[in-house]
C-alpha cells in the first residue's frame, strides 16, 4: 500500500483526487493521512468525498475512514468498470474536480462511459466548465479518447445546482504530445456569464476586456442564465491558438466592481501572452497525469506553481514515470514525463 503525507506541498485536494485516480487504474492500494491538515476547514468536505464515492464506484473499491472532516483515508481498487454513473456534490463544490478523479481511468477503460455530475460549474476554486470544454478536453482528445462535455445547467457559488454531462469513448493507450510552441493567436473570445443579476455587469465586464486584451466585437458574447440556482457572475476569455485553445477565468462576488474582475482575467492572460508559453499555469497542472499515462511527453508553459510540483510529486508514486521541470528562457519553464530507467 502507498502511503501519501496530504499535507506535503501544496497539501490540498488535489493530492487526494489525485492519488484516487491513479489508485483506481492502476489497482494500486494507498492510505492518504493528514488529509488537508493545514486547511482553515481540515480533512475531507462534501466535494472530496463525492470524488471518493465516485472513484469507488466506477472501481468497486473498499474505503475506510470516508467521512466528512476526516483526516485519513484507505482505498482498495478492483477492476474499473466503464459504463453510466450520476454523481451529485450536493453543494456548489466543483464537477470538474470530480470527473477530473474518474476522468482518467475510464479514458482507458474497455468500453464507453457516460457520466452526469451536478453541482457547481463556475466555482473560483475550481476549472470553469469553459475551461474544461475549450480548452483540457480538446487536448485530451488529440492523445487518444474522445471525451465531449454538455452543460445541462450552470451552478454558481454558493448555490450551486448546475448540471454537465459527459461521453467517453476510450482508447487503449494515451499517444505522447509536445506542446513547446504556441504559435499566432487565431481568435480572441470573452463571454460574461450573469446570473439572477443585471445585465449591465456581464456588459461591463466585456468592454473592459475587449478595451485591455484587444477582443473583437465579434468575440463577445453575454450569457443571462435564466434556470439557475442562485445568482452568480463568472467571465471567461479565450485565445485559440495554432497549438491549443487556452482559457482564463474569473468570478464576481459582492462588493466587487465588473471592471475589477475583467482586469484580474486580463492580468492572468496578459502573463501569458507576454510569456509566449503555449500551456497556461491550470492547464500544466492538468496535463502532468496524461503526459505521464502516455510515458513521455513535454510542454512550455509559465513558472510551474506549487501546485503543479505536488501533483508531479502524487503521480510518481503510482507510475514509473519522474518530471524534468527546469526554466526554458527568462520567462518560460520546460515540463517533461520521462519513463524511470
Amino acid at each position: 500500500m502507498i502511503v501519501i503525507d496530504g499535507s506535503e506541498g501544496e497539501g490540498g485536494g488535489q493530492v487526494l483526487r489525485t492519488a484516487l485516480a491513479l489508485s483506481a487504474l492502476t489497482a494500486r492500494p494507498f492510505r492518504v493521512e493528514r488529509i488537508r491538515v493545514r486547511r482553515a476547514r481540515p480533512g475531507l468536505r462534501r466535494q472530496h468525498l463525492t470524488a471518493v464515492h465516485a472513484a469507488s464506484r466506477i472501481s468497486n473499491a473498499r474505503i475506510e475512514g470516508a467521512a466528512l472532516g476526516a483526516l485519513e483515508l484507505s482505498f482498495r481498487p478492483g477492476a474499473v468498470r466503464p459504463g453510466e454513473y450520476c454523481f451529485d456534490v450536493g453543494t456548489a463544490g466543483s464537477t470538474t474536480l470530480v470527473l477530473q478523479t474518474v476522468l482518467p481511468a475510464l479514458c482507458l477503460a474497455g468500453g464507453p462511459s457516460r457520466i452526469v455530475l451536478s453541482g457547481g460549474t463556475h466555482n473560483p476554486l475550481a476549472p470553469s466548465f469553459d475551461f474544461l470544454a475549450e480548452c483540457f478536453l480538446p487536448v485530451i482528445a488529440r492523445m487518444g479518447p474522445r471525451v465531449s462535455a454538455t452543460l445541462e445547467r450552470a451552478g454558481f457559488f454558493p448555490a450551486g445546482g448546475g448540471r454537465l454531462s459527459v461521453e467517453i469513448e476510450p482508447c487503449e493507450r494515451l499517444s505522447p504530445m509536445e506542446l513547446e510552441d504556441r504559435g499566432p493567436i487565431r481568435a480572441r473570445r470573452a463571454r460574461a456569464w450573469v446570473s439572477a443579476l443585471p445585465a449591465h455587469i456581464g456588459r461591463r465586464e466585456l468592454d473592459t476586456a475587449a478595451r485591455l486584451l484587444d477582443i473583437p466585437p465579434d468575440g463577445l458574447r453575454l450569457e443571462e442564465v435564466r434556470d439557475a440556482a442562485g445568482p452568480g457572475n463568472a467571465l471567461t476569455v479565450a485565445f485559440e491558438t495554432e497549438a491549443l485553445t487556452e482559457v482564463f477565468c474569473g468570478f464576481g462576488r459582492r462588493g466587487l466592481p465588473a471592471e475589477a474582475v475583467a482586469e484580474g482575467v486580463a492580468r492572468e492572460a496578459r502573463t501569458w501572452l507576454d510569456a509566449g508559453a503555449p500551456v497556461g499555469r491550470h492547464l500544466a497542472d492538468q496535463l502532468l497525469l496524461p503526459l505521464a499515462l502516455a510515458g513521455g511527453g513535454s510542454f512550455r508553459t509559465l513558472e510551474p506553481t506549487q501546485h503543479t510540483r505536488t501533483n508531479a510529486g502524487v503521480i510518481s508514486r503510482f507510475l514509473e514515470v519522474d518530471f524534468a521541470i527546469e526554466p526554458a528562457d527568462g520567462s518560460t519553464w520546460r515540463i517533461e514525463a520521462r519513463a524511470r530507467s
